[in-house]
């Protein structure tokens, strides 16, 4: 446990930031889990609509750095070229 004012103030920090991270990563998983029930359902107009909402939200999450940017590309590039096949 935390002995000193600076350790007691990063502690809560971590706690804060931590939800916050959880949040915006469980976010992104929803979003990427919708387009890809479009993808599967063969729906491309829907898939493409719920693409560019989640793209913004994945490039937003790897800015933050609670995703790599290359796992961010990766993502977002297997998701197009499966949209791209249907």
């Amino acid at each position: 446990m935390a002995n000193h004012q600076s350790a007691k103030k990063r502690a809560l920090q971590t706690v804060t930031c931590t939800a916050r991270n959880k949040s915006t990563l469980s976010r992104m998983r929803n979003l990427v889990k919708k387009v890809e029930e479009q993808i599967k359902a063969k729906d491309a107009t829907k898939a493409t609509e719920l693409f560019n909402m989640a793209q913004s939200v994945v490039m937003k999450t790897a800015q933050k750095g609670i995703i790599h940017k290359n796992n961010a590309g990766r993502k977002l590039s297997r998701l197009v070229s499966r949209i791209k096949k249907i």
